[in-house]
């Protein structure tokens, strides 16, 4: 019996039933073999935005790698009374045997692009689906959140503080791994520290203020038990009339005689512009030129780039609510912020040949891009991403001269790449189910999303409003079996 609390769980099941009913139709049919191709993208940024950051893809490996049935699963699905007994004996030996390709983990990515392809037995590429989409949903969101707000920060460390206004305990955790991808430089979450070697901070609560009998009193105590890491939080009763004095006070007549240093103070809730100006300008006075003002209470891009713009006298922050959920703000265009990844088939092998497919919509935004594919980041000779090129499987992209392309907004166009560079993004992790790639560790991850965004991605797409549109184009092969599709017809030769 499943009770929860188990330290190793199998998160198999974590699927809805409709990959299962289909996987059983397709089972009693004789389709389980039959192979295809789905492919993983989103239709809009985040927030309006010009981009996002892809993350989750080591939580999507883990999946694959364990995926398996155990007797509680498959006694549980016998009682739901709609599958055949074949197809549950099946399920009890059930291994991932196909190939997946992914976008290196921390990748800026865009709208309508592959990040991820699954190329597998009907069954088996069913069956991941929901697992793919909620790590990949929710960490790239994240990740992505967390980068417009240490963007807004302007150098200034952003910490997560948002473990207690998570979804639940696993979005608190892996919700501080895609905040560090995105760019925080710590997480107060502890397991998240331990499971990931995320730098994690901390210090008090109010209640710590409000337990001794005098501020004063809570202060001196903290500075006696971490006399080398004392950052004290002074707004529990006045931050300029008591919570700063106090500290000023516990700095001299506590930490002074040890020969130690204030690290710093948190405010956690008032004019955060007005009060970190006065509260510097009372702390130089003290000779504390050195301790750190840090401040928390509901931010998010927007109010840290107002803050900066005040003149506030801020050195880190610790972001919350907005950064673990991936919240929209009230100014943000958007009324809710989502990636929206989604699963769609792009093609199935018929005879030896994949066939694309096509999901066809009166909402233009709805239709997808069919067929194996790959896709590229077209670099300039300046060594900045100039667009993303979407390429049929078998095609080789040859920048040596000039390549002619499609703009799918403006197909009139004769349009070239000169002086350009390109790059492959989809790369094979798994292949007949055994995993293939060297999965980085979270720093190497990290950096290299710190990288992209200083130095290959254009400034004007990572605007907060109005940001440039990244450009998606087609070679004119992959365009034209493209339209084919929308004329009509069945099968176009795709691989």
């Amino acid at each position: 019996m499943i009770t929860g609390q188990s330290v190793e769980r199998n998160l198999s099941m974590v699927m809805d039933l409709y990959e299962l009913t289909m996987a059983n139709g397709y089972f009693n049919d004789g389709d389980k073999d039959a192979r295809v191709a789905f492919d993983v993208f989103y239709r809009r940024n985040p927030d309006g935005g010009g981009y996002a950051i892809f993350a989750g893809l080591e939580q999507v490996v883990e999946y694959i790698e364990n995926l398996h049935f155990t007797r509680d699963d498959i006694d549980y699905l016998a009682s739901l009374r709609i599958f055949t007994a074949d197809f549950l004996d099946y399920l009890k030996d059930f291994e991932f045997k196909g190939d997946i390709y992914a976008f290196p983990e921390g990748t800026v990515m865009y709208p309508n692009e592959p990040v991820i392809t699954v190329i597998a037995p009907l069954i088996d590429a069913q069956l991941v689906e929901t697992a793919i989409l909620t790590q990949i949903n929710h960490q790239s969101l994240v990740a992505t959140k967390t980068r417009r707000i240490v963007k807004a920060a302007g150098g200034r460390a952003v910490s997560d503080f948002g473990a207690r206004r998570a979804h639940n305990m696993d979005a608190a955790v892996y919700g501080a791994r895609a905040s560090y991808i995105g760019g925080a430089a710590g997480t107060a979450t502890v397991l998240a520290g331990q499971m990931f070697q995320i730098p994690v901070s901390g210090t008090m609560a109010h209640s710590w203020v409000m337990y001794y009998r005098d501020e004063f009193d809570a202060f001196r105590h903290y500075a006696e038990n971490y006399p080398d890491h004392t950052v004290l939080l002074v707004d529990t009763y006045d931050t300029l009339e008591s919570g700063i004095p106090n500290a000023i006070r516990t700095a001299k007549e506590v930490l002074k005689p040890l020969g130690k240093r204030l690290k710093g103070v948190r405010i956690d809730s008032g004019d955060l512009a007005y009060l970190s100006v006065r509260a510097r300008e009372m702390l130089n006075d003290a000779g504390l030129d050195d301790c750190k003002i840090i401040v928390s209470n509901s931010l998010d891009e927007y109010t840290i780039s107002s803050l900066n713009s005040q003149g506030a006298k801020i050195d880190a922050y610790g972001v919350g609510e907005r950064l673990i959920t991936g919240a929209s703000s009230a100014y943000s265009k958007e009324s809710i912020s989502l990636l929206g990844a989604v699963y769609k088939i792009a093609a199935v092998e018929e005879n030896g040949i994949y066939c694309p497919r096509i999901k066809i919509s009166e909402n233009i935004e709805k239709i997808t891009n069919p067929g194996l594919k790959k896709v590229y980041r077209i670099y300039d000779k300046n060594k900045k991403a100039r667009a993303d090129l979407i390429a049929e499987w078998t095609e080789e992209v040859d920048l040596s001269r000039p390549f002619t392309y499609i703009d799918p907004a403006k197909p009139w166009k004769s349009l070239a790449y000169t002086d350009c560079s390109a790059k492959p993004l989809l790369a094979p992790v798994f292949r007949d189910g055994k995993l293939v790639a060297k999965l980085p560790a979270l720093k190497e991850i990290r950096e290299y999303t710190k990288r992209q965004l200083a130095e290959e991605i254009w400034e004007e797409e990572q605007r907060f409003v109005n940001p440039h549109v990244h450009y998606m184009d087609m070679t004119p092969g992959y365009y034209r079996m493209k339209m084919q599709l929308l004329d009509g017809s069945k099968c176009v030769k795709n691989v």
